[in-house]
């Protein structure tokens, strides 16, 4: 946008997006799943001792079954951290043959991903008379947990969810039959990573692994340098340092990890969205699951939008992520937002002074209270430059320490509004109510 003299004012931009939505979304992986009379569940009976439900099911050794399926995925994540295709297809239903070339696709893509450890685990098994009828009373309909760590990008292993079919053959192997028949009941993101897709292309560089599609490499080495930088600023700014490593997903698909821009909304305003990923799932070892990272993705109808100052945006979600899910919208967007408008390298330092003005004139004067989670984003043109404000003010008066402590205590422990209201007493000497009053009280000045 151009202020109307020929000269483009970033802070036209800032408010134009506004109404981005940088969302972070996560994975509800414990959930009635619609459709089929399908639950997908964690139950307390493991894949080695569950029980089919099919009524017509023959007499089947479930142990067996359960150590040649625990084979198989074993065969699969070896034959891609040694490089072996053929590993990598051998237990796959040969008369299918999309499905072998899918598996292919997906062999070439997660080999430039360079995993450090990859692993797949049987979870429960699930039942559907249809896909029973399908494929024979053998069948055997399983949700997978895949393990992974993307080396030089990855802390610690990371889990995502998928599902597997498979059937045992006359000669009493067990041969993958599907890789999709779960995928419209698992629950959103679930086997929709970025190597779950056509054939894409990954570059990297320290910190930093971009995913374009095959034949994009002149958008790849745009991101990896954009990404490179916000890695940098994020790393300087946040409070304590950051040692994570940035992530960017920029693929033709709408739908990736959870990331929906199918959605009208999404796909008008939205630049990026950070997306959890989970040291534990969501349901394993608590309700939420327990996240460790985040992975941005790029919104295909804005790519040309994006620099490094969303990325930036982006970055300090997923420095933030491992933090916990209680922290206030206004705590996550305006952290998110100040470190984005600090200034960086490659990129022209903007007039904070003035915008600092322009928000307290323009969204603070009418404002009666700091934004609220639940109409955060329905009010999104006035909530980031509050929310902006917000953080500019505490970052100013309490010190980055202070403000990088007390968003990790919001973030793990403010639970309820009495919970935050205490948090930010021993913290600031002030509750949310204050801290908007004390904002007013500095624009009056």
């Amino acid at each position: 946008m151009s202020d109307g003299g020929g000269r483009h004012s970033r802070h036209a931009a800032v408010r134009r997006r506004s109404r981005v939505w940088p969302i972070l979304l996560s994975l509800a992986l414990v959930a009635a799943a619609v459709g089929g009379g399908l639950y997908l569940h964690y139950s307390s009976q493991s894949a080695d001792d569950a029980v089919d439900a099919g009524p017509s099911t023959p007499a089947i050794d479930l142990a067996a079954r359960s150590a040649a399926v625990n084979q198989v995925l074993q065969r699969r994540a070896q034959a891609v951290l040694t490089g072996n295709e053929q590993e990598f297809v051998a237990d796959v239903d040969p008369a299918d043959t999309r499905l072998v070339a899918r598996q292919h696709t997906l062999f070439a893509n997660l080999r430039q991903f360079g995993f450090a450890k990859l692993a797949y685990q049987q979870l429960a098994q699930q039942y559907d008379d249809a896909i029973a009828q399908k494929y024979g009373p053998s069948t055997y309909l399983v949700a997978v947990a895949m393990e992974y760590q993307l080396r030089g990008i990855d802390l610690v292993p990371v889990r995502a969810m998928l599902g597997y079919t498979f059937s045992r053959r006359s000669n009493g192997n067990w041969m993958m039959v599907s890789d999709s028949d779960l995928d419209k009941r698992l629950p959103r993101g679930s086997h929709d990573e970025a190597w779950d897709f056509g054939p894409v292309l990954v570059k990297r560089a320290p910190r930093v692994l971009v995913v374009v599609e095959q034949g994009q490499a002149t958008l790849a080495d745009k991101f990896v340098a954009m990404s490179q930088n916000a890695v940098q600023a994020v790393s300087k700014n946040w409070p304590g340092g950051w040692n994570g490593s940035g992530v960017v997903i920029a693929l033709d698909d709408k739908v990736v990890r959870g990331a929906d821009y199918s959605q009208p909304k999404n796909a008008e305003d939205a630049l990026a969205m950070a997306t959890f990923v989970y040291r534990t799932l969501p349901g394993e070892v608590t309700g939420e699951g327990e996240r460790t990272d985040s992975y941005v993705v790029v919104n295909p109808y804005n790519r040309t939008k994006v620099d490094a100052r969303t990325l930036a945006h982006e970055f300090t979600h997923v420095a933030t992520a491992p933090y916990g899910p209680y922290a206030p919208r206004w705590m996550v967007e305006g952290a998110a937002t100040y470190v984005e408008f600090l200034p960086m390298a490659g990129q022209k330092d903007l007039a904070i002074a003035q915008y600092r003005l322009d928000v307290r004139t323009k969204y603070l004067a009418k404002a009666t209270a700091l934004p609220a989670d639940a109409t955060f984003f329905d009010q999104a043109d006035s909530s980031y430059p509050l929310s902006w404000l917000a953080l500019d003010y505490l970052f100013t008066r309490f010190g980055g320490t202070e403000v990088g402590t007390l968003y990790r205590e919001l973030a793990s422990l403010g639970v309820t509004q009495k919970d935050r209201d205490r948090i930010m007493l021993e913290h600031l000497g002030m509750t949310e109510a204050g801290l908007f009053r004390a904002l007013k009280a500095a624009a009056a000045a």
